[in-house]
């Protein structure tokens, strides 16, 4: 079969953390790929329904990656009415980005798992990469990470991890009906990652527990974007309460190998110069 003769695979948020990383492990791959952003042709967006029967044409996988969160109010009513575009358009397997401990997100899970598609959840804790390519990256540069999170542990996970888990349910069969828990091979506080990077970048970054009430003014204040405002709030009240702290064998179930532990990946991130600060 040509790759013109080949169904699509659609990757949505496909410029995002997971995304631009499943989109290129895709393309390596051979597997035809419809990246799904606001910024491509056919151009897709959540907010935004009118262009979603073009993205779906020809598409017989989809990933799901919902911007902020599928735990933001309205999220369920939009998944639905994706899913049920999905169905409709002939697309056979779904696999969706849920955030670990997020009880409203899950019920975005259920509309995914009772669609009567293949599917698989992808429920990850804390990404690595919010300290290199996220929230946390100007904090690391200032050498003072300043968050509500008091002593609270937490298994953060590699996104390169998440992708991997992503793209292999997404080519291949025996991930259908899996729910893939995704965490890093240990928990760690914000101390602990403060170390890790002064480890790592061979100068102090040092951890500050604030009032979580004054750090959300300071990222409101800071002219961040509303729904990282509200994602970084929801996060922060919600979801960092210990909840997650335990960890779990998905990365291990899906990929049959340990996950990327963070030394590692601050190590590789120092060397690759995204931490560097100017003299």
């Amino acid at each position: 079969m040509s790759n013109t003769d080949r169904k699509y695979t659609l990757v949505t948020g496909g410029t995002g953390k997971t995304g631009r990383r499943i989109v290129e492990n895709l393309q390596s791959m051979g597997v035809p790929t419809r990246v799904g952003s606001r910024s491509s042709t056919p151009s897709f967006d959540w907010n935004n329904d009118s262009n979603w029967d073009e993205c779906l044409e020809n598409v017989e996988a989809v990933y799901i990656s919902y911007a902020p969160d599928l735990a933001m109010p309205g999220a369920t009513d939009t998944i639905q009415a994706f899913v049920d575009r999905a169905v409709v358009s002939g697309v056979k397997r779904l696999v969706v980005l849920s955030g670990r401990g997020e009880e409203e997100a899950q019920a975005c899970e259920q509309i995914v798992i009772n669609s009567g598609l293949e599917w698989t959840v992808v429920r990850a804790s804390w990404f690595f990469q919010n300290f290199s390519e996220g929230a946390f990256i100007d904090m690391v540069l200032a050498g003072q990470i300043t968050v509500p999170a008091g002593d609270i542990q937490e298994p953060f996970v590699d996104v390169d991890d998440i992708s991997e888990v992503a793209t292999v349910a997404l080519t291949q069969d025996g991930h259908n009906g899996q729910i893939y828990e995704l965490t890093g091979p240990r928990l760690m506080s914000f101390a602990d990652i403060a170390a890790d990077l002064s480890a790592a970048t061979g100068r102090e970054i040092s951890y500050i527990s604030v009032p979580h009430d004054a750090f959300v003014n300071e990222v409101k204040e800071s002219g961040a974007p509303q729904d990282v405002v509200w994602m970084l709030d929801y996060l922060f009240a919600t979801v960092l309460d210990g909840r997650n702290s335990s960890l779990t064998d998905g990365v291990h179930r899906a990929l049959g190998r340990e996950p990327k532990d963070f030394r590692d990946y601050a190590n590789e991130v120092a060397r690759s110069g995204a931490w560097k600060v100017a003299a």
